[in-house]
């Protein structure tokens, strides 16, 4: 292949790559929560360069050294993936309910008479009780840094490239011929994922928009629906991993998905 072959396959493959189920899944996890495009763009360039920082460090030393991962490594990899899922998913459904219902015992609390004493004092204990808590204020001031809020994104990011990085160096070694061309590859690939996985979560973030727009409660019911398909997806890989490829076997199998 030539070197623009090269470039041009590694950054089509590389936007493709970010369209695989889990990375989906992930990202919409995450973005649900976000309307606003310029931070749902910044969201997905974070994924990416948290993945393309894997894919370059995993997948470089693959080339380079021509290093083969024993099964067990690339199973737990791809393990973490799944396990990261549930705990995104978690977090997701349990944040947009927990906040449901602080807004259900606000609304309840503007309804009641605060004629008696004892009531007051209870509401005001109620309403202002988060802002005495030094680890609540902090997680407030910090949400307001984009950096803080992107770090999940990156981190997502970095895990998913562990689990992928084996199979793109692998690739790489078998259709290209020298170790120049192998990093190129690499690099251009990483760009296509940060770009298409911008794409992806532009396009969620704008579908989120326009039907919040419609129906103000339809972003809270997409928000726990992507919850819930992380947790079933993410259950359905660490099954995989465990129990079809054995992990914790004897004949543990590895076939980078």
């Amino acid at each position: 292949m030539s070197f623009l072959s090269i470039i041009a396959i590694g950054f089509f493959l590389g936007m493709r790559h970010a369209t695989d189920p889990d990375h989906v899944i992930a990202v919409s996890a995450i973005v649900t929560r976000e309307i606003n495009l310029r931070r749902s763009a910044l969201i997905g360039a974070a994924w990416g360069a948290g993945h393309t920082m894997t894919i370059l460090a995993v997948g470089g030393a693959i080339v380079l050294f021509r290093i083969t991962l024993p099964p067990r490594v690339g199973l737990t990899m791809e393990l973490a993936v799944g396990v990261m899922l549930i705990v995104l998913g978690v977090k997701n459904v349990r944040g947009l309910l927990t906040r449901e219902v602080h807004r259900a015992d606000e609304r309840q609390l503007g309804h009641q008479s605060h004629g008696d004493y004892s009531h007051s004092r209870h509401t005001h204990s109620h309403q202002h009780s988060p802002q005495q808590n030094p680890i609540a204020a902090i997680d407030r001031w910090f949400s307001r840094v984009d950096f803080y809020q992107l770090l999940r994104p990156l981190i997502v990011g970095i895990v998913h490239g562990m689990a992928g990085s084996a199979a793109i160096a692998l690739l790489v070694l078998s259709a290209i011929p020298n170790v120049r061309g192998e990093l190129a590859y690499l690099a251009v690939f990483g760009i296509g994922t940060i770009l298409g996985m911008m794409l992806i979560t532009c396009t969620i973030a704008s579908t989120l928009a326009y039907g919040q727009k419609r129906f103000l409660r339809v972003g809270r019911h997409l928000g726990v629906a992507a919850g819930l398909i992380s947790v079933v997806f993410g259950m359905f890989i660490a099954y995989q991993i465990t129990f079809v490829d054995g992990l914790f076997t004897v004949n543990a199998h590895w076939v980078s998905r």
